[in-house]
């Protein structure tokens, strides 16, 4: 093992070490870079992995087609990172972290060569880690993860080489929903199976449960209720079946779309503190609690949400990239903050648009609150108009308060990124009478004169009123 020096210290030079390549780690080192110059400021960030910067939310929309090629997927590439006075060392992973001697191991993932390398400030941007199920035939060819570009690329290698037809696709959450519709794209016959009530748990299941009809609708064999026991192969090893406790499911390939956790092993061993999920916790500023010289952001915290009061576990890009700022404003000598989030999602299957914002009804009854829920049936386009298509909306508002707490949609074109009403009346914290009065955007080609998110939330008011 090698020392790779101590902290430059002439002319006042600080290091910043970013542990992670991605959405969180390089939005913080480049908005650093832009406020403090290489004199001022050493940036080296470590990735293990071959890429920068990508939008794992888009892999499953190149493993489908409608993303023509990967390199679409990558917003900024390691030679522009380096171009810019970043020290990017790929194939690089971290292995631990020395907090009293402010300084991170490493080891090429190639040589397998390690050494140390100091900070006076770190970044950890580690990100998350599919769940793998420990269940037999979980790690045999022809069983695919999906969070990395190098993951996407090696199902699309075995869809290339596969001669059958059937995929069967583990969990129905936004992965395996949004993997399910990219391999139907590919010609295959889907089945997903599935260990809740309905697909998509970050629904309420009477929600669920229309998507569940809709995928039905597309072709796809939806199997809730079902626990997966085991992975069956054949005499060549590789995946040939998923079974439950009760049947099996012939499969030519299988997608494990089960989630992901935070990947904070490193953290963990450094004696950082972790939330109840696992995730790093912060402070506003994204600082690490209890360490001054430490941040951290992305798929690997734990959040506020700004409904529930409480920290939550909600790995998404959109998170990743704000932390990133945060942190890199910060790092470089301004100041920012990242308040918290309401927990808003969008996905869609095919031509059904799914979306969610606050909170689900399991969520407000973890937390103690009281609340009404309406579920009201409308439509996209004033029903007069051509294209106008179904759409089904339910809120969730406090009791007696009437406080808005949550919204869920599905529906098919035009449906999807109404939730955003209702994200920005969940950060306002207005009630849902307030949000009757919301002058919202209106013609015929884009919404009824009541816009179905209006609509709920009139039928709110009543229902608040009357409790």
């Amino acid at each position: 093992m090698t020392m790779n020096g101590g902290r430059d210290g002439s002319g006042g030079t600080e290091r910043l070490v970013v542990i992670g390549g991605d959405a969180a780690g390089m939005s913080a080192a480049s908005q650093a870079r832009r406020l403090k110059g290489p004199g001022e400021l050493e940036i080296v960030a470590f990735e293990r992995g071959h890429f920068t910067s990508f939008s794992a939310c888009g892999i499953p929309y190149w493993v489908g087609g409608d993303v023509a090629e990967r390199d679409r997927l990558i917003a900024r590439t390691p030679e522009e990172h380096r171009a810019r006075g970043i020290d990017l060392r790929l194939r690089t992973e971290v292995t631990g972290i020395d907090v009293a001697g402010q300084r991170v191991r490493a080891r090429n993932v190639d040589s397998g060569a390690e050494s140390w390398t100091s900070y006076d400030k770190l970044v950890i941007a580690t990100g998350a880690r599919p769940l793998r199920p420990d269940l037999p035939g979980a790690d045999a060819p022809g069983v695919h993860g999906v969070q990395t570009l190098d993951d996407g690329q090696a199902l699309l290698d075995t869809l290339t080489r596969t001669r059958g037809r059937r995929a069967v696709v583990v969990g129905a959450g936004y992965i395996g929903v949004e993997m399910a519709e990219a391999l139907i794209n590919r010609g295959f016959e889907v089945t997903v199976v599935n260990r809740g009530k309905e697909p998509m748990s970050t629904l309420d299941p009477d929600m669920g449960r229309l998507v569940h009809r809709a995928m039905e609708g597309l072709g796809i064999t939806m199997v809730n209720d079902a626990e997966v026991t085991k992975i069956l192969t054949g005499d060549d090893g590789r995946a040939r079946a998923v079974a439950t406790e009760d049947t099996e499911y012939p499969a030519d390939l299988v997608v494990l779309g089960i989630g992901v956790r935070p990947q904070t092993g490193l953290a963990r061993a450094a004696g950082l503190p972790l939330g109840a999920h696992g995730g790093l916790l912060t402070d506003l500023a994204m600082r690490v609690r209890g360490h001054e010289n430490i941040w951290a952001g992305g798929d690997c915290v734990e959040v506020l949400n700004l409904v529930s009061g409480q920290e939550q576990y909600i790995p998404l890009g959109t998170h990743a990239n704000k932390h990133g700022q945060v942190i890199g404003t910060n790092v470089g000598g301004g100041y920012a903050t990242f308040p918290g989030v309401v927990g808003t999602a969008v996905s869609k299957v095919c031509d059904l648009e799914i979306a969610r914002t606050g909170l689900r009804e399991k969520d407000a009854d973890r937390v103690g609150l009281q609340y009404e829920t309406v579920t009201i049936e409308s439509t996209s386009r004033a029903g007069y108009y051509p294209g106008a298509s179904p759409m089904t909306v339910k809120m969730l508002a406090e009791r007696r308060t009437g406080r808005l707490l949550g919204v869920q949609i599905v529906g098919r074109e035009g449906a999807g990124k109404r939730v955003d009403i209702a994200a920005v009346a969940l950060t306002a914290q207005l009630t849902v009478e307030q949000m009757t009065a919301l002058d919202l955007g209106y013609a015929p080609p884009f919404s009824p004169v009541w816009d179905p998110v209006l609509v709920a939330a009139r039928k709110a008011t009543a229902k608040v009123r009357a409790s």
